[in-house]
């Protein structure tokens, strides 16, 4: 029989090469061993904890990664605010800012350290023991996501000291597990995610445990919050101390940071991290300048809701050159044909760009652009790539100019330049391919039917097989006849066909966005659906009646009628009713509160999806735009808002967070 030595040194093992084995699948997604013998190792660990309560240890693999998934997060009130800081765009405000200091405090210095692209969260310590994770939220309420930190291997369970401390610190998603998540994504048909801070931010949020412990999420700590740097009481003079204080405790924390004292000193080191921005792990978004010492901060105290002694400066949208290899033409839903670009790959704000929309022809006569050419590229908003402008004073002669293709790519019908849009070319073949696929793609998509799990690449087999000819048919599918494709099996089969079975009740909102009604977005839908409560009744309206719908416009209801005069459409809307779809509303009719409102949502909100969030606007007569204009009525910011945000604060757009938009409902 074991004795208590033994016991002890035979957890520890297990600890050690359970750790090992966890951070290798991960993080890495590498693993060495089977799930199988993960399991067993595990099993055998909590089985010598719980007969061995002594040698609990909170920083043991049965503390870090477990725990069943939750129905929602709990509220986190910060008993530090967790403020935001005011952003710079170019050296001429930073250099005001510095100016503005410097007539205070002549003899300042400063930390000046990368911004990094995440999510801000808040850790918990007490006795030096890790008890709570929270993200930032509005600044003084955020979410309890303390299982999901605990899966972070960066951030330690225990510190070496027993302190009492709260710091803060950056969630983010390093760029190759950001490339290795979204690989697998398009491998299986699977939506890609956008760029690493948002896939950062929504794995965070996950309510499983375990699937925030497969994206590999990392962390850099920036800031002490509050509580015990040190045992004997002492008191920090200057962040520069803090950061080497909580380096020694074990935190990861922000890396290439420098102590300067004057503007061009600033201004050197931020260049130094601007061109050592694409080299990095990590994505960042900007340079962040503080005060060093805390004395200087009191000086200079605090604004409404700024510090006065910090600044963000942020980078411009970045710009690279790179080559057009060629122009390849996508057929859209409603036939339009669309050129896009097939560039030498070049990595931009995070991620490797090979394509960018060419949009149409008269996008690419404006800005001189020819077949071989070098390209200015970058990514709009840091997220969608778009190509600037060619550089004709790199040209060598082999470059050609581009046309349009006169037959259509997918059917090898004739296309036709659409009067209605004079830039627009279209086919208009009612049979063809890349229109059907297109359109079932649309279908299918979040914002109409959110049938998960049917990517472009399923559907293409789907339709290759003869299994479906139109949207419709997805209703009539059985799991044997889709298990023996390609990437499928019976469990994947059959999660698909649960998906599809579950639309069903999505209601005449989401279904009058999905069946391809031209000009007929998820906010129109809605506003029919509203007005004429069933399907029947929207095939029957008139243009002079349609056009009374608030913003529906002339244009729209022509659509709306022209859609439901054509015998193909009339047929597919019965197929869809005899299959079960639900054809009839399901928001109960609209309310007034926000009548006339105009709402943009950014961020991740704390209790709520943007779609809840988009509901209840709608359900109240507002409505939800995708982009900040001076007409927008409010921004509704979460967690992680970019620069929806901040064009909102240029436009001196009222900024509201989640628990105003519940009170304005509430009134």
């Amino acid at each position: 029989m074991e004795n208590k030595s033994q016991i002890k040194e035979k957890i520890e093992k297990l600890r050690g090469e359970l750790t090992h084995h966890a951070k290798l699948y991960y993080v890495y997604d590498a693993p060495e061993i089977s799930d199988y013998e993960y399991d067993m190792m595990y099993a055998e660990l909590l089985r010598l904890e719980e007969e061995n309560p002594e040698f609990f240890s909170p920083d043991s693999p049965t503390q870090r990664v477990g725990g069943a998934p939750l129905d929602k997060f709990q509220k986190v009130t910060h008993k530090v605010r967790m403020d935001s800081l005011s952003d710079v765009f170019s050296y001429d405000e930073l250099k005001a800012f510095c100016d503005s200091v410097r007539a205070s405090l002549p003899e300042i210095e400063y930390s000046v350290e990368p911004k990094i692209d995440g999510l801000s969260v808040s850790l918990k310590y007490e006795n030096g023991i890790f008890v709570q994770g929270a993200t930032r939220g509005d600044g003084v309420t955020g979410e309890d996501v303390t299982q999901n930190i605990k899966t972070i291997f960066s951030i330690p369970m225990t510190l070496p000291e027993p302190l009492n401390l709260t710091v803060r610190g950056e969630v983010y998603m390093p760029r190759s597990v950001f490339n290795r998540i979204n690989e697998k994504r398009e491998r299986e048909g699977q939506q890609l995610m956008a760029n690493p801070r948002n896939a950062a931010a929504g794995s965070l949020r996950q309510l499983d445990p375990s699937v925030a412990a497969s994206r590999g999420l990392d962390i850099f700590i920036f800031n002490f919050q509050e509580g015990e740097l040190y045992t004997d009481n002492r008191a920090a003079t200057s962040h520069t101390e803090i950061l080497d204080r909580l380096a020694s405790l074990g935190f990861p924390t922000v890396p290439m940071r420098v102590r300067v004292s004057g503007y061009e000193d600033i201004t050197s080191h931020i260049d130094s991290i601007g061109r050592a921005r694409d080299d990095l792990a990590y994505d960042i978004d900007g340079v962040v300048i503080k005060a060093d010492k805390l004395s200087d901060r009191e000086t200079l105290g605090e604004g409404t809701n700024t510090p006065k002694w910090a600044v963000a400066y942020k980078f411009p949208p970045e710009e690279k050159v790179t080559t057009l290899i060629d122009i390849s033409i996508a057929v859209g839903r409603t036939g339009v044909l669309t050129p896009t670009a097939n560039l030498s790959p070049v990595r931009l704000a995070g991620t490797t760009v090979s394509k960018a929309s060419l949009h149409n022809l008269e996008f690419i006569r404006e800005r001189d652009i020819m077949l071989g050419d070098k390209v200015i590229v970058r990514k709009a908003g840091d997220i969608i790539p778009e190509v600037v402008s060619s550089v004709p004073s790199m040209r060598d002669g082999t470059e050609r100019q581009f046309m349009m293709p006169t037959h259509c790519p997918s059917c090898g019908e004739p296309v036709f330049y659409d009067p209605e849009e004079a830039a627009a070319v279209r086919c208009t073949n009612a049979a063809c391919p890349a229109q059907l696929a297109r359109g079932i793609e649309h279908f299918v998509s979040k914002g109409a039917m959110n049938i998960d799990g049917l990517g472009p690449q399923i559907i293409e087999l789907l339709i290759s097989s003869g299994l479906i000819k139109d949207a419709a048919d997805l209703y009539s599918l059985k799991a044997e006849d889709i298990s023996p494709l390609e990437r499928m099996g019976e469990k994947s089969a059959q999660n698909l066909i649960n998906a599809i079975e579950n639309s069903k009740s999505a209601g005449l909102e989401r279904l009058l966005c999905a069946i391809g009604i031209r000009n007929v977005g998820e906010v129109a839908a809605t506003a029919l659906a509203a007005k004429y409560r069933t399907l029947d009744a929207c095939m029957s309206a008139t243009v002079e009646d349609l056009v009374t719908i608030p913003d529906f416009g002339q244009i729209t209801a022509e659509c709306v009628v022209n859609f439901f005069s054509h015998e193909q459409n009339k047929e597919l809307c019965q197929k869809l009713k005899d299959a079960g779809v639900l054809c009839e509303a399901t928001a109960a009719p609209t309310g007034e509160k926000f009548k006339g409102l105009t709402f943009v949502l950014t961020g991740t909100l704390p209790t709520m999806s943007r779609d809840e969030a988009s509901a209840m606007i709608k359900a109240n007569g507002g409505k939800v735009s995708g982009s900040v204009s001076s007409k927008t009525s409010y921004v509704v910011a979460g967690e992680a808002a970019g620069s929806k945000l901040t064009k909102a604060q240029s436009l001196g757009v009222s900024v509201i967070d989640e628990e105003t938009l519940l009170k304005m409902i509430a009134e």
